[in-house]
C-alpha cells in the first residue's frame, strides 16, 4: 500500500521536474580538481569551491592520511565524552594563529556552526538577531531554530539595519546578535565589514561574521572579510568552513572571544551531541592551512585568474555582479535560460550551475561562476570559448543588462 506520504512526496518531485527545477547530481569520476571527469566527460570545472586547488593537494591528502595511521577513521564519541583527540585541539590553535583569535571550536560542518551558535548565544525572547536578508541557507535556519527576536534587514542596507537597532523592542533586547554573510554565495558580494562593526559597537551588539567564502579568499594572507578591510580584532565571531578554499573535505568552526568558545563547548546542542572530525579532515585542514601561509603565490594566481575571468565574460556582453571574488555570477534572467544554458556549457565540456527561482528571485537567474588558483589561463580560455559559442545560441542572455 502507498501511503499519504508517498503519494505527497512523489506529487511534488513530479511538480520539480516539471517546473525545471529538479536537482540532477553529475557524478564525478576523479578527483574534486580545476579540471575533472564528470558524467564520463572531461571538464573544466567552474561551479567548485575549491578557491585555492587544495583538495587533491598532495601535501593535504598525505596529512589527511597520517591523521588516519595515527588516530584511527574517527572519533566514535561526542567531544565532551570522549571524541577530543590531540589532533582537534592542534587544529584550533592552528585556527587561531592564523587568524589572531582568542580560541576557536570546531563542528562536523559550517552549518552545524551557525545552527549551534545562534540559538545558544540568542536563546530567549529577550535576545535579537539581526540578518541580512541574503545570508546562507544555514543562518536562516539557525535563526528559527533560536527563540530570539528576528529583524531581517534588506541585502547590505545598513540604513534600514540601523533604524531595526534604533527600535524600541531592540534598545530593550538583552543578547544582540548582527549576523551577515562575507562573502554572499549566490552575489559574490562583501559585506561592508567596517560600518556593520561601527553598528555594533554603538548598540551593544556582537558581530557574527559567516566567512565560509572569504577564509582563505580575501586579505592579504588569506584569513577573509576583516583582513580584507583591515578591521580584524578580537570581539568579532566568525564562524566559517575547513570545506571550501582549505582542504575541501568537511568540518567548519566558531572563532572568537575565548569566553563565546568555551560557552558554546557546555552549551551547543551540535557540539554536544555530535560526533568530532574525523582525524583525516584535522590533519588534512591543518595542512592547508600551512601550504596557503608557505605559498602566498597560490593567493596572488587566484586573484589574477578571477580579474581575468571577469574582463572575459563582460567582453562578451555578458552581464555580471561586480566584485573581486571568486564567484562570479552571469546574468542570465529566466530560470529556463539559466537551465538549458548550463547543459550547453556541459556539452562544451564545462561545468558550471545554473541558479534560479526560488534560489534567486524571478527574472534573476544566473550561472554561477567559481574561479580556482588552480584553473590554468588555457582552462579559463576554454570557458570563455564555451561562453561565446552557447551565448550566440541564447541572445536572452545578453539582454539582462
Amino acid at each position: 500500500m502507498i501511503t499519504t506520504l508517498e503519494k505527497t512526496l512523489a506529487a511534488e518531485l513530479h511538480d520539480l521536474r516539471e517546473s525545471g527545477q529538479y536537482k540532477q547530481q553529475g557524478e564525478l569520476q576523479r578527483p574534486q580538481s580545476p579540471r575533472t571527469k564528470m558524467d564520463g566527460r572531461d571538464i573544466v570545472m567552474l561551479s567548485s569551491n575549491n578557491y585555492l586547488g587544495l583538495a587533491d593537494h598532495p601535501k593535504v591528502i598525505e596529512a589527511g592520511k597520517r591523521g588516519v595511521e595515527e588516530f584511527g577513521l574517527g572519533t566514535a564519541s561526542v567531544r565532551f565524552i570522549c571524541g577530543t583527540m590531540s589532533c582537534h585541539l592542534a587544529l584550533e590553535k592552528k585556527i587561531c594563529q592564523f587568524l589572531g583569535c582568542e580560541a576557536a571550536t570546531t563542528y562536523i560542518s559550517c552549518w552545524d556552526a551557525n545552527v549551534g551558535l545562534m540559538p545558544t548565544l540568542a536563546s530567549t525572547p529577550e535576545d535579537a538577531i539581526f540578518s541580512d536578508a541574503l545570508n546562507h541557507a544555514s543562518i536562516i535556519d539557525a535563526i528559527r531554530l533560536s527563540k530570539a527576536q528576528r529583524f531581517i534587514y534588506k541585502h547590505r542596507d545598513l540604513a534600514e539595519l540601523k533604524r531595526m537597532l534604533e527600535t524600541p523592542e531592540a534598545k530593550k533586547a538583552r543578547n544582540k546578535l548582527i549576523i551577515t554573510d562575507g562573502v554572499f554565495s549566490m552575489e559574490g558580494d562583501i559585506a561592508d565589514l567596517p560600518a556593520l562593526k561601527e553598528l555594533a559597537e554603538k548598540n551593544d551588539a556582537v558581530l557574527v561574521v559567516d566567512e565560509s567564502h572569504a577564509t582563505g579568499v580575501l586579505g592579504e594572507h588569506g584569513r577573509g572579510t576583516a583582513e580584507h578591510f583591515g578591521v580584524m580584532d578580537h570581539n568579532t565571531i566568525q564562524t566559517s568552513t575547513l570545506g571550501k578554499a582549505l582542504g575541501g573535505a568537511c568540518g567548519g568552526y566558531v572563532a572568537g572571544p575565548k569566553v563565546v568558545c568555551e560557552y558554546l563547548t557546555q552549551k551547543s546542542r551540535t557540539q554536544l551531541f555530535s560526533n568530532a572530525l574525523p582525524p583525516s579532515v584535522c590533519y588534512g585542514s591543518m595542512a592547508a592551512i600551512d601550504v596557503l601561509m608557505a605559498e602566498p603565490q597560490r593567493l596572488a594566481k587566484l586573484r589574477r585568474n578571477v580579474a581575468f575571468f571577469r574582463e572575459q565574460v563582460q567582453a562578451l556582453g555578458l552581464k555580471t555582479i561586480p566584485g573581486v571574488t571568486p564567484i562570479v555570477p552571469v546574468m542570465v534572467g529566466e530560470t529556463a535560460t539559466a537551465i538549458r544554458m548550463q547543459r550547453a556549457m556541459f556539452e562544451e565540456g564545462v561545468f558550471v550551475s545554473g541558479f534560479g527561482f526560488p534560489v534567486v528571485p524571478k527574472g534573476e537567474a544566473r550561472l554561477r561562476c567559481q574561479i580556482s588558483a588552480g584553473h590554468e589561463q588555457a582552462d579559463l580560455e576554454r570557458a570563455i570559448a564555451a561562453f561565446r559559442k552557447v551565448a550566440d545560441k541564447f541572445p536572452e542572455a545578453r539582454g539582462t543588462h
